[in-house]
């Protein structure tokens, strides 16, 4: 019973022994390669080296997603080519700007926000245009921060400074309009600046809203929509909380966020809004409806305005390659109100520490791939499949949103995997060679062994000492034992006997053949190197 249990402990003593190993022999070449290779791609990440593809990563993610409606609380009024051939003139003069705004006036538009720079007079109407700035609150006025190289623009006259909005917008490396900034302080010029005004004053304190982000908070104060700052010191309107962007969010990777920015989390579609002609509003042939109580952008579509920037949707084999400025701040002033009122998402992202958990959860994905699959077709297979489903998840979170890590997550997949069976079958190759190696030499080292018992063997003092031991052995199976005759007093009892093993001819004759086939081995091994040196 005791052996039994001893067993039994042995038993599961050995499984343990070999789970341990198994153990080890994953951490030490799955664990440690996945550390390895998470610290590289986090380290080349790190410096920027991965930015634009995973830029373009998404890029594709912003276009793949389902298309949606345009929003009907924004209507774009565009200046298309056609309008200025309708016109006659570019660019469009004050008297036709006033037009247009006493006509939204009257289309009772909530919120008007002016993609035009009208610093200067152009042609007839000026003054029709002031008063139409000046005696209209509902209206916001671009302008155009200065830059060390730039004065900048400033807005059009009468408008005062609570209804100026700065059309710029950050562009990345690319030249591509991702992001958008809400607020920002205009930075001090070194070039010669001939008049001082509200848009190149490079002074702490003064905050200027962009065109877009104004023109929404004027729509939303209809609805007693104030903006509100978090403990966090970030912007919130209603329920909706617009974090600041930083500058490693997402892909990015040291990009200049001084300023308060925000992903532009671009409406689906192309198209923000409903786009409306110029000219059909200056005729009155638009649907009241479609203009009253609404959010109105004016700005120019047409080509020959060079307003057109890269965006997302560049690549996306859209008929236009670039999309129009005031397309652009329609999706961001669609944005701002979609998050308050919708409870649509804005582009959300996670902290650098999450970020490399995600990336060594997928690197021991790969790792664990590379480790157990060793036939090529099914490694791919199985590698492609994990790539396949990285990119589902990174889908689905885009969805709601958010902006993970998929370029170094799939990069880690590869890499780890790769590694692994180069390190795995390496390793084995080189173990089978010193294999291989230890067992020539023990061949040899038995050779050498027997070579010399041979000689020992041929010896004279051998052959003397073997003769001797036989004649001994012959001796002693000779001589025959004589039996003691039992004591008269003491009557004998039976007494069993007991086998005794003899020396038989056998043994002296295995001894023999033994001696024998050892000489025999010896002169086959002088013979060999006999031939070997004749060779």
């Amino acid at each position: 019973m005791i052996s039994q249990f001893s067993e039994k402990i042995r038993s599961l003593f050995s499984k343990s022994n070999g789970a341990s190993k198994t153990a080890l022999a994953f951490g030490g070449t799955v664990i440690l390669t996945s550390v390895v290779v998470t610290a590289a791609i986090v380290g080349v990440r790190q410096l920027g080296a991965l930015e634009s593809f995973e830029l373009q990563a998404y890029d594709y993610l912003m276009r793949s997603r389902p298309k949606e409606q345009p929003d009907d609380r924004v209507v774009v009024v565009e200046i298309s080519e056609q309008d200025i051939r309708q016109q006659n003139e570019f660019p469009m003069s004050d008297a036709t700007i006033a037009k247009l705004l006493q006509k939204l006036e009257q289309y009772q538009a909530r919120a008007i926000g002016i993609d035009i720079l009208r610093d200067v007079p152009i042609g007839q109407g000026r003054q029709d245009l002031v008063k139409v700035l000046t005696n209209n609150d509902n209206i916001i006025a671009a302008c155009k921060l200065s830059s060390e190289s730039e004065p900048g623009t400033p807005a059009a006259p009468g408008v005062p400074e609570e209804r100026v909005g700065f059309a710029d917008m950050p562009f990345d490396r690319d030249n591509k309009i991702r992001r958008n900034i809400l607020v920002s302080t205009p930075t001090k010029p070194t070039v010669p600046v001939e008049k001082p005004h509200l848009c190149n004053f490079d002074s702490p304190e003064n905050q200027i809203l962009s065109l877009a982000f104004n023109t929404a908070l004027l729509y939303l104060q209809s609805e007693k929509i104030e903006p509100e700052q978090t403990d966090a010191g970030d912007l919130k309107l209603g329920s909706a909380v617009f974090k600041r962007l930083e500058s490693n969010a997402g892909g990015y990777r040291n990009i200049s966020a001084e300023d308060y920015q925000m992903m532009i989390n671009y409406r689906s579609g192309g198209q923000p809004a409903k786009q409306v002609p110029l000219t059909q509003v200056l005729q009155g042939k638009v649907d009241k409806a479609l203009l009253r109580d609404r959010l109105v952008l004016v700005g120019y579509t047409a080509t020959t305005a060079n307003d057109d920037f890269g965006t997302p949707y560049s690549a996306g084999g859209q008929d236009r390659v670039e999309m129009p400025g005031v397309v652009i701040h329609a999706h961001i002033a669609s944005q701002i109100l979609s998050a308050v009122w919708n409870q649509r998402p804005l582009i959300w992202y996670w902290p650098l520490w999450s970020e490399v958990l995600w990336i060594f959860g997928w690197s021991v994905v790969g790792g664990t791939i590379g480790w157990k699959i060793h036939r090529p077709w099914l490694f791919a297979l199985t590698a492609g499949a994990a790539i396949v489903i990285l990119y589902g998840s990174s889908y689905t979170l885009f969805l709601q949103a958010g902006w993970i890590p998929i370029v170094p997550s799939a990069l880690a997949v590869v890499v780890t995997a790769a590694s692994v069976v180069l390190i795995d079958r390496y390793s084995q190759a080189v173990t089978d060679v010193v294999k291989k190696l230890f067992r020539i030499e023990i061949q040899i080292d038995e050779s050498q062994k027997a070579k010399e018992v041979a000689e020992i063997i041929e010896t004279d003092s051998f052959q003397g000492l073997q003769e001797k031991a036989k004649e001994l052995r012959n001796r002693r199976h000779n001589t025959t034992t004589t039996d003691i005759p039992p004591s008269p007093e003491i009557p004998p009892s039976p007494i069993e006997e007991i086998p005794e093993e003899k020396p038989t001819d056998q043994t002296s004759s295995s001894d023999d053949d033994y001696l024998q086939q050892l000489q025999r081995r010896g002169k086959r091994l002088r013979k060999k190197e006999d031939d070997q040196d004749e060779g």
